[in-house]
């Protein structure tokens, strides 16, 4: 029951959040979200990594075209509902720092979000999972058009035209898999079983791919996220480059690899040859910018880059390297936004030639902005290091050509990195930003959290490792299966 109350329970948050009127919107919006993460950890703790699936339900729902409700937790899902339910807070309290207008409206959608964000992590119903992940798709939208800037409308529209044919190619794959089906079902354990030939796998290879590589996204499909991620407010960025872009990668971990291993061992190196390509190209593009949170949009597909690329090694390291690393990544891109919005709150600009000497005025900002930037460039003993070697050694075993190429986003990312911060926080101090306060209380005690996580993780990795280690095991054995089978 508790996977169904994780996904219900925001959904009747939101409403309640709604009608209670701008003024208690936010306040009841953030009490929500800490009662969702007090169900989030207590289901962390209680779960059970060697059975593998946990807190399951299934309820008949469209009986005439087999679809259920089938909802469940296994380590892979767990990780990235845990992820889920820890960052909201820190999202909903951003918006209340950036002082939208019509907060009802917009934390309602965020709750919205969360709730269609988890259903997509827990379906073990593939037209559930669509379903799902549509829904996920809309909050998003309005919150991009409503409250970003001035070029809001002609990102969004971009956004929008780019997820709606990416959607529709998954939908098409989806029925043709339930039309393979004995039973004509959509359940996970069906789709699962099916041994489609090397022609139906590349057909439904690619389907899928298209639409996760959208959402991640990876080099070609990128062009819409920097717009987008500059457009959006910053509460909105925290989303779509938090949590949703996992909705990609987690895709092609629950559905590509175990349903399309033929079609993945003969297409997947050409994905991860634009996975590096991507990395490159978005980092040496990261180095030109002036505006930070354009910088860090390329910053963001860099990193994803490089965990899509482990992801679609389809070894045992890559997967669960790809697992931390989307956690460590969902922590810092939010800890980075948020410290980006307490610029822009006390400065107005985020052009980088405006900025310097920051750190005279907020001492304490600087110590929590450099650690989060550490985190960022894989600092040893923070949460990026370990996911970021080990998708390394996993690409390494694939090809050690292609790890050299993504190799370079080390030194280039320290650069781009360093030197943001440095233009921002270090230097002289710039006459305008004399009056700059440094971090109140209430601030302080958003990022906290997000700076005990950095280093809780990257000194105990074992927390999110060994609650995946079982589930991604089977993960692969399942896809040996129909490799064997079909051989």
């Amino acid at each position: 029951m508790i996977t169904t109350f994780l996904i219900g329970f925001p959904l009747l948050a939101a409403l309640f959040v709604y009608l209670s009127g701008n003024k208690l919107a936010g306040k009841v919006a953030v009490i929500a979200s800490l009662l969702e993460l007090a169900a989030g950890i207590s289901a962390f703790l209680d779960f059970n990594p060697i059975i593998i699936w946990n807190f399951e339900q299934r309820i008949e729902w469209i009986s005439n075209l087999n679809i259920e409700y089938y909802v469940g937790m296994d380590g892979i899902s767990l990780v990235l509902v845990l992820l889920t339910v820890l960052l909201l807070p820190v999202i909903l309290i951003t918006g209340l720092l950036s002082k939208l207008k019509d907060t009802a409206a917009f934390y309602s959608l965020a709750l919205l979000m969360q709730s269609a964000l988890i259903g997509v992590f827990t379906a073990k119903d593939v037209f559930l999972f669509y379903i799902f992940w549509e829904l996920a798709l809309l909050p998003i939208y309005f919150i991009c058009l409503q409250w970003g800037d001035e070029n809001r409308k002609a990102t969004t529209f971009k956004f929008f035209i780019y997820t709606l044919v990416g959607s529709l190619f998954m939908l098409v794959a989806i029925i043709y898999l339930y039309l393979q089906t004995p039973d004509h079902s959509y359940s996970m354990e069906s789709l699962y079983s099916l041994r489609l030939d090397s022609i139906d796998q590349t057909f439904v290879f690619l389907a899928f791919v298209l639409a996760f590589g959208i959402k991640m996204p990876i080099f070609p499909l990128h062009t819409w996220q920097p717009a987008t991620y500059t457009s959006a407010p910053t509460a909105g960025t925290m989303l779509l480059s938090g949590i949703m872009l996992k909705m990609g990668i987690y895709g092609v971990i629950r559905w590509v690899i175990p349903i399309t291993p033929i079609a993945l061992e003969s297409y997947g190196c050409w994905v991860i040859i634009a996975a590096v390509i991507g990395i490159l190209y978005s980092s040496i593009l990261a180095l030109q910018q002036q505006n930070y949170k354009t910088l860090i949009a390329y910053v963001s597909i860099a990193h994803v880059g490089l965990i899509a690329a482990g992801v679609f090694s389809a070894s045992f390291i890559g997967i669960q390297a790809s697992l931390i690393q989307m956690f460590a990544h969902g922590i810092n891109v939010v800890g980075i936004f948020l410290i980006i919005e307490l610029i822009v709150k006390r400065t107005g600009t985020l052009e980088l030639s405006k900025l310097g000497g920051l750190r005279h005025q907020a001492p304490i900002l600087n110590v929590f902005f450099l650690i989060i930037v550490m985190a960022s460039i894989a600092l040893p003993l923070t949460n990026g290091f370990v996911g970021e070697f080990m998708l390394f050694v996993a690409l390494f075993q694939y090809s050690p050509i292609l790890t050299a190429i993504a190799g370079l986003t080390i030194i280039l990312g320290a650069v781009y990195m360093l030197s943001s911060f440095q233009k921002i926080m270090l230097g002289d101090v710039n006459p305008n930003y004399s009056h700059v306060q440094d971090v109140t209380l209430g601030e302080a005690l958003t990022l906290v959290p997000l700076i005990a996580l950095i280093i809780i993780m990257g000194i105990f990795p074992n927390i999110v490792l060994e609650q995946t280690e079982a589930s991604v095991e089977m993960l692969l054995q399942s896809m040996q299966k129909t490799v064997s089978s079909i051989n």
